[in-house]
Formats: structure tokens, sequence, C-alpha cells
């Protein structure tokens, strides 16, 4: 364990370990490395062409996007910076296959996990937490079903969020600026050898943002501190440490709208009203992480990669649900303090990467394996309660409920998983190549009443495969078609039902893709897929019991561009068409009916054009379409698609001497009021209970910036 539960924080331990190793280093007779200096600013024109960029890819580790036989994409730090994204949550909305707005990130219409799906230095990490933009270097998207790779997952894609390394030239760089829904904000950014062999370096990130949020009376408060040391153990061996510290503080804005059956939403609220929401109820979570990596080259051929990663979640969740009551727009106001108020995992990995040839025929093997243990904790006195009735036309401020202490915890459920994995990529041909890959994994789940008694258990083991043909007609393109059939871990009930916070017991998913991918020019990637999964469904039934009910078939055409159309004109984005079905419900009603907030359409596109008449600066400008949405199993109301338009600009100069960037974005720039994050019943990605709920879009909001690196 790389601490205790208590609330320490991994800044401090970082420092200890700096400050420990310094005087070390000084001693150490090892050979100095020969480095390549990297530039101080990450900026777009540094960024790797598209062609060219890789992603880390399971146990596959790293390769070219344009040669996996998956459907991918990546974001680097530099777009992250450029369009001053706060949140991870904010990256997702440039991927029109992923669904991010909601408490877990997913793909392709399929529920999300809340430790399965989502990865942090390829190491499980909780994703029903917050994360800031800036904690990241990269973050990799893998679409679809990939537990061969990665271990038992839900057919929700990969999400896999890497840290910022230390630089092999100092780094120092001050960022202040201001949002509108959002407050002030300093940030700095540290990093750079410690010794004079360069055989220790640091990267230290600081963040400070606080203020009024878009609704009057809201408040925001974003705290971050990261820490990173890079030890060269030897010219061969590097050992990376990650320690990082994140407040999310947000009370006061709109709460969730629920349907009662039989109810309709009305047109999308004004999302600045206060009253939607209620000044003292939201989100307080604090998350801590530290992560150890150790990695060996052995003759530039076989690499290791032998990782832990230990998190902490804390969470006080006191949002508010307006449910309506009637489609007059009458509702009554209720919050929730029941859902899990910490997450602990401890995860790992241990991956062995190389070629060989045998006779004609290469390989590229990987072996290693892979797991987590997560626990869940509720509040001992969750629960929920009513604080009265308003409607639409009339929304009122209530009282203050008497919430629980969130410390004053109970150990509500555990999961295991292990995961053993092989993976070879044959080559016959320059052309042809097939991967084959599997893993044989261990789950068990235990679940708990409130008096410490196991109140029920299971586990399984089986194994999760996929094969993947691969055709390369000339080097700039890639022609696949891939199977997939992986194991995975249930669902948790959500809050609100009977068996709230218990994890159902293990099932399978199934998956089969055929996709192409095509770079014209270095800089620029054109991938298209074609895909069929199928997993179980869960929901809440009539009786307030969360299970498994039928499946959810999700058929779909993805294509996205990615890199520069021109020397000028940077482009990343797409479009997605789904259809998403619910078959085997025992139920004419909602047999072959559409997924509940799924749309049949969506489309993402930024466009960043730079002026070389005017050295130093872009004008960038975003779109993003979401079709319509059922917000019923029956689908007899849905929900109208909207259109949401960003614009922004960046001018890079100097000024004394110093490099400097100014920045300026505009999101939601014709304000439209649109209902966003529709789920059946409550908010546990796509299942719960038959009735959607749904949150009001964030309205327009502008922000400014300047950077300073000297």
């Amino acid at each position: 364990m790389l601490f205790t539960d208590k609330n320490r924080s991994p800044l401090t331990l970082g420092m200890l370990s700096f400050c420990s190793l310094l005087a070390a280093t000084q001693a150490m007779a090892e050979e100095t490395v020969v480095v390549t200096a990297t530039p101080q600013a990450p900026s777009l024109d540094k960024d790797s062409p598209a062609a060219e960029k890789q992603a880390t890819v399971g146990n596959l580790g790293k390769r070219r996007v344009l040669d996996t036989p998956v459907s991918m994409q990546t974001v680097s730090s530099a777009l992250i910076t450029h369009q001053q994204l706060s949140s991870v949550k904010d990256v997702y909305r440039y991927l029109p296959s992923v669904q991010g707005d909601g408490a877990r990130p997913q793909t392709r219409g399929m529920q999300g996990s809340v430790v399965q799906n989502h990865l942090i230095d390829g190491m499980n990490a909780v994703s029903t937490t917050e994360y800031p933009a800036d904690q990241f270097e990269r973050i990799d998207v893998l679409d679809g079903l990939a537990g061969s790779l990665y271990g038992p997952a839900n057919p929700a894609g990969m999400f896999n969020l890497l840290s910022k390394r230390p630089t092999d030239v100092p780094l120092h760089r001050l960022t202040v600026g201001a949002g509108t829904g959002s407050g002030a904000l300093t940030s700095l950014d540290f990093s750079g050898p410690l010794d004079n062999n360069d055989r220790v370096k640091y990267r230290l990130n600081l963040l400070n943002e606080e203020g009024r949020g878009y609704t009057h009376g809201s408040r925001n408060r974003r705290q971050y501190a990261g820490l990173g040391l890079d030890f060269q153990l030897t010219d061969h061996t590097v050992l990376e440490s990650n320690f990082s510290y994140y407040q999310y503080y947000e009370k006061g804005l709109p709460g969730t709208f629920a349907l009662a059956k039989g109810t309709h939403f009305p047109a999308a609220v004004d999302p600045t009203n206060r009253k939607y929401g209620q000044s003292y109820a939201g989100h307080n979570d604090k998350t801590t992480t530290a992560s150890l990596h150790v990695k060996h080259d052995f003759d530039g051929n076989w690499l290791l990669d032998v990782g832990v990663l230990r998190q902490i979640a804390d969470r006080e969740s006191t949002a508010v649900t307006n449910t309506l009551t009637d489609n007059l727009g009458d509702y009554t106001t209720t919050s929730s303090s029941a859902t899990a108020s910490r997450f602990t995992i401890n995860s790992y990995l241990a991956n062995l990467t190389g070629h060989m040839d045998t006779g004609w025929l290469g390989h590229d093997v990987a072996v290693g394996m892979r797991g987590f243990v997560w626990k869940n904790y509720n509040p001992a006195q969750g629960g929920t309660q009513t604080l009265g009735s308003a409607s639409l036309d009339n929304p009122r401020v209530f009282a203050k409920p008497d919430y629980p202490d969130f410390t004053r915890r109970y150990h509500s459920a555990s999961a295991t998983q292990h995961a053993f994995l092989l993976s070879d990529t044959l080559t016959f041909t320059p052309q042809w190549s097939l991967l084959l890959s599997g893993s044989e994994n261990l789950l068990s789940v235990a679940n708990y009443n409130k008096a410490g008694k196991q109140s029920s258990s299971a586990s399984q083991s089986g194994a999760s495969g996929s094969a993947s043909l691969m055709y390369k007609p000339q080097e700039n393109i890639t022609l696949y078609t891939s199977w997939a059939d992986s194991l995975q871990q249930g669902d948790t009930a959500p809050g609100g039902a009977s068996n709230a916070g218990q994890i159902l017991s293990p099932y399978r998913s199934k998956q089969i893709e055929i996709g192409a991918k095509y770079a014209p020019m270095q800089d620029l990637l054109l991938t298209a897929a074609l895909f069929e999964a199928k997993r179980p469904f869960a929901w809440t039934r009539d009786s307030g019991e969360f299970a498994e009910g039928g499946t959810q078939k999700n058929r779909g055409l993805e294509l996205m561009v990615d890199g520069r159309a021109t020397p000028n004109l940077r482009l990343l984005g797409g479009a997605m068409w789904l259809d998403p079905r619910l078959h085997g419900t025992a139920s004419s009603s909602t047999e072959d009916k559409q997924i509940v907030g799924l749309p049949r359409f969506t489309t993402s596109l930024l466009a960043i054009y730079t002026l070389r008449q005017l050295p130093g600066l872009d004008v960038d400008a975003g779109v993003r379409y979401t079709g319509r949405r059922a917000t019923d199993n029956s689908n007899d109301s849905w929900v109208s698609g909207y259109t949401t338009f960003d614009a922004g600009s960046s001018y890079r100069t100097r000024l004394f001497s110093t490099d400097t960037t100014f920045r300026l974005s505009v999101t939601n720039l014709t304000n439209r009021h649109y209902w966003t994050n529709i789920v059946p019943g409550a908010l546990n990605g796509y299942t719960g209970a038959g009735n959607a709920s749904a949150q009001p879009g964030a309205p327009r909001e502008a922000r400014l910036s300047m950077q300073v690196d000297f």
C-alpha cells in the first residue's frame, strides 16, 4: 500500500521521496544518458504528425494508431491547453463516439464501469470522480470491446489517461485567467533535471481555480497538486513515480430533472436559474492517487513494464433531483446522500513485449498480467430526503436538510479482478498480419449490509479473446476486421434500487468490427469503423430490484478525422451513426426499442486555422450536434436534438523577452438551452429505472487566460 486511507497529501509523500533521493543521486557513478531536449511550450505545431501518433494499446504496448486494428483516438496536452479545457470530460466532447457528460465515460452507447474501463498510466482507476485536464500529457480512447487486451471490461471502450512526465530541459510556466462560469485561475507547471547527470527529473503541477459558477449563488473550486519524479536507475532502467491530489467543489448548479411514470420532458430549462438547484447542494470530491512504474529496456527489442497504483476517491454527493410529477411542470425536489462516499482501489500491471522471428513468420509478442481490488463505502446514515414541491413556472429555494456524516461509512461491496494476458501479432508478409490475443480472467464480488455482514457473493473465471486480420495495401493504409468476446464485471445497482450498491454477477459481451485507416499525408489521418456489439442489459424492475433484464445490441458507423487538411487548417472530430436496441425483455412494449438517452446521430468537429499573415495568431471554431433521444424504454417519449457552437483564438508573442500566449474561448456561443446526460433513472451510466433523468446543459461561457514561459 503506497499510503494509508487517511487523508494524507501525495504531494507531501512525493516531496519526502524527492528530498531523500536527491542526495543519493550525487553519488551515482552511472554513465550520463544522452537526451534530446524537448521544447518548453507545447504547441500544436510541435504535435506528432497524425500518421505517426502512437497510443498505448493494452498489453500490446505503444503502437502507431494507423497500424492498430481497433478504432482509436488520442488527444494531446497541446490541444487541451490550446482549447483551455479544464476537465477530462471536456476533452471527450471532441470525440463523437464518446458519451462523457454523465458519471462514466463510454463509447458507442455502451455503459461504462466505475473501474474496468478507466485507466491512469495503464492501471485501473475510478471513473466516477473528477480529474483536471492539466494532470495529463495525453488521453487515449479505444472504442468498443477490448477485454482480451486489458482484462475483463464492458464493451464501452477503454479510457487511458497518461500523466505528464518530467521534461529533459527546464520548464517554468505560469498561467493566469478567469472564466464566467469558473472564476479566477492560477496554475504553475515546473519541470526539468534535478542533478548534474540528469538522472533525476521532476514535474510539479499546482492549480487553483475558484469563483462563482454560471448560476447565481453557485460556487466552484478546483485545487490540484501533482508531482512526478523520474529516476534513471541505469542506462536501461527508469523508475517513474506520480503523486496527485485533486479537490473538486461545486455547489448551487441546477439539479437533475427526472420523470415520474407517464411524464415527459418539457423544453429545456434555463440553467442559470438558481432555484432549479440549491446553494448548499452539489459535490465535494477529493481524489488522491499515487503510482510507481519500473520500465526496463533489455536490448532495444524486449521491454518490461511493472506498475502499481493506489487511489482513494472521497465524495460528498448532495445533488438534488427535481422529479416531474405531471406534464404541467410540477415537480418534487429530493436530495440523496446514499451513493458511495469513498472508493478505494489497488491496481497493478506487469507486461513484457518484444519481437522475434520463426523462419519467415514474424511475431510481436506481449505477455503479462494485470488486475485490481476495488472497494465501495457508503454513508452509514445516507438516504433520500424530500425537500418540497414546486413548478417550472415557480421554482423554490428549500431549507437545507440534515446531511449525514460522510466520513461515517460502511463497507458495501468489494470487487477483485485478475487477468493473465497473451498476444501475438503474426506478420505473414508486409501486407498481411493477424493479431491474436486472449486473457484468462478471475473475478469475484462480495456485497455487505450496514451491519458488516456479507449479504451475497459471486466468483467466476473465464477467458476473453479476440482476433484481428489486417491488410496494408500501402504503408499509409490499414484495412482490418476484428472479432472479440469478453467477460466483464457485473453492473452496480444505482441509488434508489432496493439493492443499491450491490455488484451483479459477471457476464459476457461480444463485438465484431470492420475498419479502415488512411493517411493521405503525414499529418492527416482518416478512419472509419463499422461495428456490432452486444451485452446483457440491467435495469431497476418494478419491484425495486436492480437486475439483468435483456440484451443491448448496438450497431453503428464511426468516421473520424485528425490532423491538418492544409498547412493552415487543423481538424479533429467526426460523426457517428448508431442504432442501439433492446432485446429479450419479455415485453412487447420494450422489445426492439431504442435505448434510452442514445441518439441515432452525433457529430463533433473542431477546426483550428492559423493566420499566416499574422504570425502567432490562431482562430478556432467548433460544432457539436446530438440527435433526438428516447426517454423511456417503450419509446413513447423523446427529447429533441440540439446543436452547440464554440469559438476561440490564441495569440503567441514575446513580452519583455518572455514567451507569452493569450487565449480566449467561448462555448455554447448561441446560448442554446438543451438537455444533456439523459439516462434511465439514476445517474448510473445507461442503467437504472425505466424513466429517464436529464441535466440542463451549460449556458454560454467565456474563458480568458495568459500563459508565460520563463
